[in-house]
C-alpha cells in the first residue's frame, strides 16, 4: 500500500495527477480519432467513445499511479486487430509523444509518461509479432520512436 502510495504522490509532485491523466487521454483519441491511419481502426472496433475513454483514463492511471483499478488483456484485444504493423505503433507513439509535448507539463512528466508509452507500445507489438511469426517476431519493436 504505501508503493502504491509513493508512486502516486510521485506522480502528483510532478503534475501528474487525475485531471492530468483525464485531459491527456482525451486529447490523445481526439486526435486518433482524426488520424488518417489510425482512425478507421479505432472506428471499427469503439461503439462507446465516452466508455472507452473511461476505461483508458483507468488504464492510465493504473500505469502512473499504480491504482490497481485496470483489469482487462490489452494484449489479446490488440491481438484480435489484424493487420497491425510497426507503422500503426510508431503512429499511436508520435501522436502520444505530440499531444503530451502539447500539453505544456513538467519535462520530468514528459519523459516518464513517454517512456512508459513507448515500452506499452513496444511490449504490444512484440506479443502481436511473436503470435503472427512465433519466436522471429520477438526482435520487433525496437525500433519504434522514443520521446
Amino acid at each position: 500500500m504505501n508503493a502504491r502510495q509513493n508512486k502516486r504522490a510521485n506522480a502528483e509532485d510532478i503534475g501528474i495527477d487525475e485531471r492530468f491523466i483525464s485531459d491527456m487521454v482525451e486529447q490523445f483519441y481526439a486526435s486518433i480519432r482524426a488520424d488518417e491511419l489510425l482512425g478507421p481502426i479505432f472506428a471499427k472496433r469503439v461503439a462507446d467513445w465516452p466508455a472507452h475513454l473511461l476505461r483508458m483514463k483507468q488504464f492510465w492511471r493504473s500505469v502512473l499511479h499504480n491504482s490497481g483499478e485496470f483489469s482487462g488483456n490489452p494484449m489479446a484485444k490488440h491481438i484480435a486487430i489484424p493487420g497491425l504493423q510497426e507503422a500503426h505503433f510508431s503512429q499511436w507513439l508520435e501522436l502520444f509523444y505530440t499531444n503530451l509535448r502539447a500539453m505544456d507539463t513538467n519535462p520530468q512528466a514528459v519523459s516518464l509518461i513517454g517512456e512508459r508509452a513507448r515500452m506499452i507500445a513496444e511490449s504490444l507489438f512484440t506479443g502481436i509479432a511473436i503470435n503472427r511469426d512465433g519466436i522471429d517476431g520477438a526482435s520487433q519493436g525496437r525500433s519504434l520512436p522514443h520521446v
